[in-house]
């Protein structure tokens, strides 16, 4: 049986509407074996997103909307990551040594993203295209990801974080719509920037000029089955007042942090 390097969620293509899950899944091709790594090290954070597949299939299903999740493990390719940068296949993650990734040959590099990588981001092309035509307008795209708790020993107050560049039609809402609970700490490009060239959100929603935002929610409260439900719950309405919203579905350019785009756009 062939691997999927992506795994497409149906949803109703006009509602102008996509969700996206880089890290879903924790998978890898049966070739790769455990990319000799124990397989307790697949149990956390440098695997995978925990949480995000059941929240964004949660999402999808509330909303109505298609979804697009990574087939495959972090450790073998990182889709959020542009091709050339140097954390695209990680050697060394969160402490752990990944043996079949030390050394890296220049063949199996071109291999990864050419069998996995590239997959994901055509079928990412492909459901964002879709949802453009069936709705007549500019999708909204909203990814999905998570958090861990701590880094190192320091702990991380923020429940949930927003990341972007520089188009804030889509954060705005978010950030004010999370922030309307007073028992949620929810951070504004937190707790990473999401200024990162050639990742995800930048070439298919930076460069294109459709609104987006990328949603960070934190492991330990999306671990369980009750956890995802309250997440989608809290998420769903004010998603669903966002794709309301005209201006969310006009393309607009932005300057984006990262610098110009190579074509002039954004500039």
């Amino acid at each position: 049986m062939s691997f999927a390097p992506f795994h497409h969620v149906d949803g109703d293509d006009a509602r102008g509407m996509v969700l996206l899950a880089d890290h879903a899944r924790r998978d890898l091709p049966e070739e790769y074996g455990s990319l000799g790594l124990p397989a307790a090290q697949f149990d956390r954070h440098i695997a995978y997103d925990i949480g995000v597949e059941d929240l964004t299939r949660k999402l999808a299903a509330r909303l109505g909307v298609p979804a697009v999740l990574g087939g495959f493990s972090r450790l073998l390719i990182d889709p959020n990551r542009g091709e050339d940068d140097p954390t695209l296949i990680m050697r060394l993650s969160d402490g752990a040594i990944i043996p079949r990734n030390n050394p890296m040959p220049p063949e199996e590099r071109r291999r990864r993203i050419e069998r996995y990588y590239r997959p994901y981001h055509d079928a990412v092309s492909a459901a964002i295209a879709r949802v453009a035509a069936a709705s007549g307008a500019a999708p909204l795209v909203i990814s999905v990801h998570s958090f861990t708790a701590f880094w190192k020993e320091t702990p991380r107050p923020w429940h949930a974080g927003i990341l972007w560049d520089s188009d804030p039609r889509a954060v705005l809402p978010l950030l004010a719509g999370l922030r309307a609970d007073p028992l949620l700490v929810v951070g504004d490009n937190e707790p990473y920037d999401g200024a990162l060239r050639n990742d995800t959100m930048f070439r298919h929603c930076v460069v294109p000029g459709y609104a987006h935002a990328l949603i960070e929610v934190r492991q330990d409260l999306i671990g369980d089955d009750a956890g995802t439900t309250r997440w989608r719950d809290l998420l769903a309405p004010i998603l669903e007042g966002m794709n309301a919203t005209p201006d969310i579905h006009v393309v607009r350019h932005y300057t984006s942090r990262t610098g110009p785009m190579e074509d002039g756009t954004g500039t």
